[in-house]
């Protein structure tokens, strides 16, 4: 297995900000992380979402999952990052989000989260972004968001 550091920047894309002048429907950025037990007590720390599904492995092996899984909102994080970091980008202001958690997400697991273009109104800089995340073939997350992207324009 590859060492995280590599895993985590096989799929990323370069960060910055695409402007809404130089979007076009159908571009793509994805990111690829693993998510890790710190990742994990981090997010419960900061949220303050402690469900022992998450952080107790006794506790998890009991329920559905049969096993600790990470919180649904670490693994859309990823997707925040794909458009606060690349698609759009810098200066991005997210409107909206949707989301459908389809299947868990464990320790360990490598997830690539990727956000496509759908629409565009250049006049009023709104984009719609169809989001999603995956582990391997399995889509674990999947949604749309609305933002309002940066403009290169100076008015």
């Amino acid at each position: 297995m590859m060492a995280k550091e590599t895993v985590d920047m096989l799929d990323n894309m370069p960060r910055g900000t695409i402007v809404i002048e130089d979007l076009e429907v159908g571009m793509t950025r994805t990111l690829t992380k693993v998510v890790t037990d710190r990742d994990i007590e981090l997010f419960a720390e900061v949220s303050t979402d402690r469900n022992p599904v998450h952080l107790d492995d006794d506790y998890a092996q009991d329920t559905i999952f049969e096993g600790r899984i990470a919180h649904g909102m670490l693994t859309a994080g990823l997707i925040s990052a794909v458009i606060g970091e690349q698609l759009p980008g810098h200066g991005t202001v997210y409107l909206g989000q949707s989301l459908k958690f389809m299947a868990p997400v464990r320790p360990g697991d490598l997830v690539t989260a990727e956000v496509e273009v759908l629409e565009i109104d250049y006049s009023k800089r709104r984009v719609k972004l169809a989001t999603h995340c995956r582990v391997g073939d399995t889509v674990v997350v999947k949604g749309e968001a609305n933002v309002l992207a940066p403009s290169g324009k100076f008015d």
